[in-house]
């Protein structure tokens, strides 16, 4: 089976810039995709200096969704949007007082990649932090999901008025023009015995080989690649029902295996009950006290938006769209409109009969 592979470079611009993220892609791209991806065949996805964090949501979605092994190599700098505290890849456009609306939620990698199946998935990550986010990550991991494995460093900021080489991603290129490509953890290793003598000890090395056989996500996978949709949804609901038995129904756990649901529900094909499980996911999470502006929260809500967009019925885009349209007044999100889109596209479907 082919593999993917995602070429993401992305630094600011301006004077806020830490790394010159995009001077590594001239070398990772003259490398064959079949070496970058460690794969018979590939297709590769480069972005360069990304303006819109939108454009990069669609692309890694893609990624996320196509067959077989999926290799994500990420150069840049992380920030933290002012508001939650929540590390950010910076993007060209980005400044630190708009980090919420320029720069990428590192938190969408998560997101996205949550149900590719077990050891499918490899991050490689070459990271400059600024002093905030330095401070931060020094204590909390950056949390990139458990389904999938991440190697790579974050490097603390350069020196005032330098901008810093991504040096790991550069031996990683390096290392692979020569045609083969070690495992994950090998490369990695090499990597870092390349520049050690410039990280000396200071960075903070990633390091994770992703779940391991037996997760139940792999199953659901599986079934969901087979055309086995009822199957997939209904492993899932078994185990959603297990984790309200033993957790609540507003418990961490049994929220996960409803958004797994709505997510079985858009593989299937079917908007609507997928859209419909996402309000009722955006909706208990209110219901429990979490922010309107909480990553969990605006995520249940973009995608219930993005799954009503998709449903053909017009009585069934009626019915959805008036409780979206509510939750959407609580919930406006990161992009600007969301709200008058919901109620325009609602006016349309009225005069729709």
């Amino acid at each position: 089976m082919p593999g993917t592979v995602l070429l993401l470079a992305a630094s600011p611009l301006g004077k806020g810039r830490l790394v010159d993220a995009a001077s590594v892609l001239p070398v990772l791209a003259a490398v064959p995709p079949a070496v970058l991806s460690g794969t018979d065949t590939a297709n590769v996805v480069e972005l360069a200096d990304p303006l819109d964090p939108q454009a990069v949501l669609t692309r890694l979605r893609a990624a996320a969704t196509a067959p077989g092994p999926l290799t994500v190599y990420v150069t840049g700098q992380l920030q933290l949007d002012r508001k939650q505290r929540l590390p950010h890849l910076a993007l060209a456009r980005t400044t630190a007082p708009t980090v919420r609306y320029t720069a990428f939620p590192w938190h969408w990698f998560r997101e996205e990649l949550r149900l590719r199946p077990a050891g499918a998935t490899t991050l490689v990550l070459d990271l400059h932090a600024d002093a905030e986010t330095w401070e931060l990550l020094r204590g909390t991991p950056l949390d990139s999901g458990r389904g999938t494995a991440v190697h790579g460093r974050i490097a603390p900021p350069p020196s005032r008025r330098t901008v810093a080489a991504p040096a790991y991603m550069k031996a990683v290129a390096t290392i692979l023009r020569s045609g083969f490509r070690p495992p994950p953890e090998q490369l990695h290793q090499q990597a870092l015995a390349r520049i050690a003598q410039e990280s000396a000890g200071r960075d903070i090395v990633l390091s994770a080989r992703g779940p391991v056989s037996g997760d139940p996500h792999t199953a659901i996978t599986a079934a969901v690649q087979a055309g086995r949709h009822q199957d997939a949804d209904a492993l899932a609901a078994r185990h959603e029902q297990a984790a309200v038995a033993a957790h609540g129904p507003a418990s961490e756990e049994a929220l996960h295996w409803a958004e797994v649901r709505a997510d079985l529900a858009m593989f299937a094909g079917d908007a609507a009950r997928s859209c419909r499980t996402w309000l009722a996911v955006a909706t208990a999470r209110l219901n429990a006290g979490q922010a309107v502006d909480a990553p969990a929260v605006e995520s249940a809500v973009d995608r219930a938006h993005h799954q009503w967009g998709q449903i053909a019925d017009s009585a069934q885009a009626r019915d959805l769209g008036a409780g979206l349209a509510a939750l959407r007044g609580r919930v406006p999100g990161r992009r600007e409109g969301a709200l008058d889109h919901v109620q325009r596209q609602l006016r349309q479907l009225q005069t729709q009969g």
